[in-house]
């Protein structure tokens, strides 16, 4: 379904958690990063089709979120040629959305990426809600970018201000890297005090700092892509 111009109707969802962090999606098979979206049958309104993407790519339904807001027009997006079937090229030209900003009510063990025989996504994380444009694909960034400070207008920001974030670290793919990844980080915050800390407590950094270089290097990649070592896959969950 086209409107005149070529845009295909389409939601886009903002997830939030109660630190107001935002569900992020790595895709399936591939190192690019993105919120849940999809295309508004015909019939439908978007909110209806906000609601039938949400089950059917996260596994969430009406009654895991609430709407705290949603962008008042249409944001749109072109597709390049080279994403585009030959047999629709010189009719469609990309998306046309209405983005959803959700709080989420239920839990993270909620969330399902396997509903459907034909997942998008194979991992996910809560990020700051600024996320990071380069790991999304290029011609959708400035439409994230637009939705993003839109529905910023809706939330309450803690006084530690926007900078201040809490990952979560609950679903960890390594979790004995990260705690020896936490405690080397530790060793380093320590150091300005070293006057006071003697030559014992300099020494032991330098153990620890030297001992997690591989801890540091296997968790880059994951970081890269994500912006954090905190990453849920879904077979974790199994």
């Amino acid at each position: 379904m086209l409107d005149r111009e070529g845009f295909r109707p389409n939601v886009g969802i903002i997830l939030l958690n109660a630190n107001n962090e935002v569900w992020w999606g790595k895709r399936v098979r591939e190192h690019s990063w993105q919120f849940p979206q999809g295309g508004i049958k015909y019939g439908e309104t978007p909110e209806q089709a906000m609601y039938r993407e949400l089950e059917e790519e996260i596994g969430l339904r009406q009654e895991h979120v609430r709407i705290v807001g949603r962008t008042r027009d249409w944001l749109r997006y072109e597709v390049p040629d080279h994403f585009i079937k030959r047999e629709v090229r010189g009719h469609y030209r990309g998306q046309k959305q209405i983005w959803f900003l959700l709080r989420m009510v239920a839990r993270d063990n909620d969330v399902n990426l396997r509903l459907t025989d034909h997942p998008e996504f194979d991992a996910w994380r809560w990020h700051d809600y600024w996320v990071p444009l380069d790991v999304v694909i290029e011609f959708k960034r400035d439409v994230y970018q637009r939705a993003l400070q839109e529905l910023s207008r809706f939330l309450t920001w803690p006084a530690g201000g926007q900078g201040e974030r809490r990952h979560t670290s609950r679903y960890l793919r390594q979790p004995h890297e990260r705690r020896s990844h936490e405690r080397s980080n530790g060793g380093n915050n320590g150091a300005g005090n070293g006057n006071s800390s003697g030559n014992a407590q300099a020494g032991n950094r330098q153990v620890a700092n030297a001992s997690n270089k591989a801890v540091v290097a296997a968790t880059k990649a994951i970081a890269d892509a994500s912006g954090s070592s905190t990453l849920v896959m879904e077979r974790d969950k199994e």
